[in-house]
């Protein structure tokens, strides 16, 4: 009899671990598959470790927003970081608008019916940025892309291949700022070339990203985009609701991580990254550390 027992004692055992009713499973952070990403899920990795004292599992380099998202949905991980206005027009397949207050807060709503909780922002916005050499900008004292426009020369503009045929791009700068003067057609070339375009005169504006890496060491302005053309793209951290009841102390871990990373910090971070050549672990360590 107490040998029948002990053995429905192991399969019930063996049952319940595969319902996975035997307590939450390790926590799983995900990010899609390129730097900035890369390095703000290292961070939130890192410090949910910290916090809760427990072994995370990445599973990094999901190849995009949708797979990133039906992951999160499959409950394949538990969290990854976002930014508001893919979210808004790539994942629930609105119209971009400009206002970053009602762009969050209804990312935050649509996303709640999903059981999904859109975290605080982590403090900075990785949208579209225009610039133009540190001498171009200090000679013609553009601060603006208004001043831009009232500049007498032309512009000749690089960009990359995205920027063309998003409605979040090329064409919601000519919407908002009619005035820019073009020396020609765009010229589309790689994101990794552009700095290096900018800088031999190739062009003379650049269709850059706000957080690149080479914008913390490279004599470069970015244009305030003061007609608000570019949507916002506030980073934040996407959980699920359930991963939260799961794993107490986690919700508390991610709510210290909100606002504490500034667009200057993020380029430096990825410039050490991607610039520097350091290990992603150390890069998002130090940065914990300083904070």
């Amino acid at each position: 009899m107490r040998f029948r027992c002990k053995h429905l004692a192991v399969v019930a055992c063996g049952l319940s671990l595969l319902s996975g009713c035997s307590g939450p499973r390790h926590i799983v952070v995900g990010s899609k598959n390129f730097t900035e990403q890369l390095v703000l899920a290292e961070i939130v990795a890192q410090q949910v470790e910290r916090r809760l004292h427990q072994t995370v599992i990445r599973r990094f380099d999901l190849a995009g927003s949708m797979l990133a998202h039906q992951a999160l949905l499959a409950k394949e991980i538990d969290l990854y970081p976002e930014y508001t206005g893919t979210a808004f027009t790539a994942i629930l397949k609105h119209e971009p608008l400009s206002d970053p207050t009602e762009v969050l807060d209804r990312v935050r709503a649509e996303y709640a019916t999903k059981g999904l909780k859109w975290c605080d922002p982590l403090g900075f916005d990785d949208s579209f940025a225009m610039i133009v050499r540190g001498v171009d900008a200090r000679a013609g004292h553009l601060v603006t892309l208004s001043d831009a426009e009232r500049r007498p020369d032309p512009w000749s503009l690089g960009v990359g291949y995205e920027f063309l045929t998003r409605a979040d791009g090329y064409r919601a700068l000519m919407t908002t700022y009619p005035h820019l003067r073009w020396a020609g057609a765009p010229k589309t070339m790689d994101l990794g070339l552009l700095y290096r375009a900018l800088d031999q005169g190739q062009v003379t504006m650049g269709a850059a990203n706000s957080t690149d890496g080479l914008l913390s060491i490279l004599d470069v302005k970015v244009l305030q985009d003061d007609r608000k053309a570019f949507p916002p793209y506030q980073a934040s951290i996407v959980v699920r609701y359930d991963s939260l009841r799961q794993h107490p102390g986690l919700d508390a871990a991610l709510v210290e991580l909100s606002g504490k990373i500034s667009a200057d910090t993020m380029r430096r971070l990825n410039y050490e990254v991607t610039g520097e050549h350091r290990p992603l672990h150390d890069v998002a360590a130090d940065f914990l550390r300083a904070e």
